[in-house]
């Protein structure tokens, strides 16, 4: 047999066994078994996987273009469905259901509800079914629930339909992000997971151009314009939604955008690089979920985000009311309520930027809030309708940030996957669950960044200070190099399996955290 046959039938076992868990199994393959770990690291396929600049920057524009600007996309028009109720109280909603402020706040509130319990629960979902079957599902689903809530007669009927929006929207912010975490390594993640948040404060900036647009249809149908906000806007993400099922990317081990020739193997290769033992495949095991529970980082990144979005949702929600309530007209108030989010667009970009280019986290948050707090404390110590609209400006381009800025840390520090998963969950469903209070939620963020920053820090210390630094090129934490007699002594892992190597996912002392 000749040499040249030889490498071509391994080649094709390589990629044979890459394909092998495209759809065939009973969940869906996130990132690569043991087994196709094995054929991609092996030193003798080394001259298959690595990767130049050039092409390493071909696929990363590939799997841009594939998953950022419709991931993008997804999000505005949730975030649009999720607080376009309160452009709609400026636009009838109140006198036409005769809500009182009360029952207006429950039906604020119990989105919320259903969307916390959901998050979790979905984030599981998604690593047992295909990532765009599921996306699709309750896409089309809360696509249906937006447009229904045109029709409500009653402010029981208005509860209702917002309860069933909250539970199908709960997956989607929560999902996409995880997938996001999946596809590119921790230093990649920052600017992709931004500018998929960024469609939130895009939202915040179109929806009240949006509003103030559609709410000149009111008595087309013996319909108020606030109905109309809710029927276009629902029927605009149910044309988006019909889609997803082919522009929703799997996990990628199974993706096609990674099917031609030997892409898969070479970008498995460039997240283990990485990411470690924490991106290895392993099967689904309860005790990796009961980890994320019983992590105390776990609840503290979650605290850290409820100190985050809820200044971030109330601003979403009542900074019309705000600008209506300093004395311009309701439609003018829809129009003012543009320009803070393009300022919050801007700062979360380049907050993104500067965040991968430095590998940190911690500190952008810090900042961002301060500014937050200080954009507060302007509107609560004064009631001038210029100084109060420069404070919405300051809150907004201080929050911004600071969302997609603690998904990306979150999703950099846990592994194995279901851990990541389950942790991300709990992340958002802990965090979404008056002024005073968003300032006190604020200082709660700083907190809680600062004790993760210097844990975070003093836990990569110790290691290095025990075991030594770490290979830049990721080699040392390389889950194939995991039976190396060398690196089990480096280590102190003498004696236990490969299986047990892989299973500490971020407690190898091998990994280091992102700060």
């Amino acid at each position: 047999m000749s040499e040249d046959h030889v490498n071509e039938k391994g080649h094709r076992d390589k990629v044979d066994l890459l394909e092998h868990a495209n759809g065939n199994g009973k969940h869906a393959t996130m990132t690569a078994t043991p087994e196709e770990l094995a054929v991609i690291e092996d030193a003798h396929n080394a001259h298959d996987v690595e990767m130049d600049e050039g092409e390493k920057n071909r696929l990363l524009r590939r799997i841009d273009l594939a998953i950022v600007p419709y991931a993008a996309l997804l999000y505005l028009l949730s975030f649009l469905d999720r607080v376009n109720i309160g452009q709609a109280k400026l636009a009838g909603l109140i006198t036409d259901l005769k809500l009182t402020n009360h029952t207006y706040n429950i039906a604020l509130t119990v989105f919320f509800v259903s969307y916390v319990a959901f998050e979790v629960p979905s984030n599981l979902a998604l690593k047992v079914l295909h990532p765009r079957r599921w996306i699709a599902f309750i896409m089309i689903c809360w696509s249906i629930c937006m447009t229904l809530m045109g029709t409500v007669k009653t402010s029981g009927q208005l509860i209702a339909v917002r309860f069933l929006l909250g539970l199908f929207e709960g997956g989607l912010f929560p999902g996409l992000n995880f997938l996001l975490t999946c596809f590119y390594t921790r230093e990649e993640q920052g600017k992709r997971i931004a500018i998929f948040f960024a469609g939130a404060t895009l939202a915040g900036a179109f929806g009240g151009i949006l509003a103030f647009g559609i709410r000149h249809m009111a008595g087309i149908g013996g319909y108020n314009g606030w109905r109309w906000i809710f029927i276009l806007e629902g029927l605009l993400t149910f044309v988006c939604a019909l889609p997803a099922y082919w522009l929703v990317q799997d996990f990628p081990a199974t993706s096609k955008i990674l099917s031609r020739g030997n892409d898969r193997a070479k970008w498995l290769h460039h997240l283990t690089i990485s990411q470690g033992v924490t991106n290895a495949e392993m099967p689904f095991e309860w005790r990796h979920v009961r980890r994320a529970f019983a992590d105390w980082r776990t609840y503290t990144y979650a605290l850290m985000y409820i100190g985050i979005a809820q200044p971030f949702y109330s601003l979403s929600l009542f900074t019309p009311t705000i600008i209506a309530a300093l004395g311009y007209k309701n439609a003018v108030a829809n129009l003012l309520s543009t320009p803070p989010y393009v300022l919050g667009f801007i700062t979360t970009l380049g907050t993104a930027y500067l965040s991968d280019r430095m590998r940190l986290r911690g500190p952008f948050i810090i900042f961002w809030m301060s500014v937050l707090i200080v954009g507060y404390i302007i509107l609560i110590a004064q009631n001038k309708p210029s100084v109060s609209y420069f404070a919405i400006f300051l809150s907004v381009a201080g929050v911004s940030p600071c969302i997609a800025t603690a998904i990306v840390w979150v999703g950099n520090n846990f592994g194995p996957i279901t851990t990541r998963a389950t942790t991300m969950g709990v992340f958002f469903t802990l965090g979404n669950s008056g002024h005073s209070v968003a300032i006190g939620f604020a200082v709660m963020a700083i907190v809680c960044a600062t004790i993760l920053m210097v844990t975070n820090s003093r836990e990569n210390a110790r290691r290095d200070r025990l075991y030594g630094p770490v290979a830049k090129d990721g080699q040392h934490n390389n889950p194939l190099r995991q039976d190396n007699a060398e690196l089990l002594k480096k280590w102190g892992l003498e004696g236990m399996s490969r299986d047990q190597i892989l299973d500490l996912g971020d407690r190898h002392p091998g990994y280091r955290y992102i700060l």
